[in-house]
């Protein structure tokens, strides 16, 4: 597992993140995304991210259509919660580093907040 980032716990899972590439964050961000969409669902990995990213849904918008998301596909589900389609969340990575100097370390804490999910990928 060391070659790879990941460990047994978040703490030693974050410090080998920091190791990583961009480009191995960037993957691995929006391979969770995914992920966690096919299992929990898109307002689950939106929930997350915004928590993450520490983001409101204003500037969740931005961040999704700044990484290539189309803003008309930004709505609201049936009770009133921020959905897009699950195909286009890979958008909010280059989005979230397009819009705050530090993408990459509001990238890895959302992986980290997600490293429960590892078990079930």
């Amino acid at each position: 597992m060391a070659t790879t980032g990941l460990s047994a716990d978040p703490k030693e899972y974050r410090a080998r993140l920091n190791e990583q590439t961009d480009e191995q964050i960037d993957a691995w961000a929006a391979e969770m995304m995914r992920d966690v969409a096919i299992r929990r669902g898109v307002i689950r990995v939106i929930d997350d991210f915004r928590a993450s990213a520490r983001i409101g849904e204003d500037e969740f918008e931005r961040v999704f259509a700044s990484g290539g998301g189309p803003p008309a596909v930004v709505g609201r589900d049936g009770r009133g919660r921020l959905m897009v389609p699950a195909i286009t969340l890979f958008a909010l990575v280059p989005g979230i580093r397009s819009q705050v100097a530090d993408g990459r370390a509001r990238l890895i804490e959302y992986l980290v907040a997600n490293f429960a999910e590892l078990v079930y990928v």
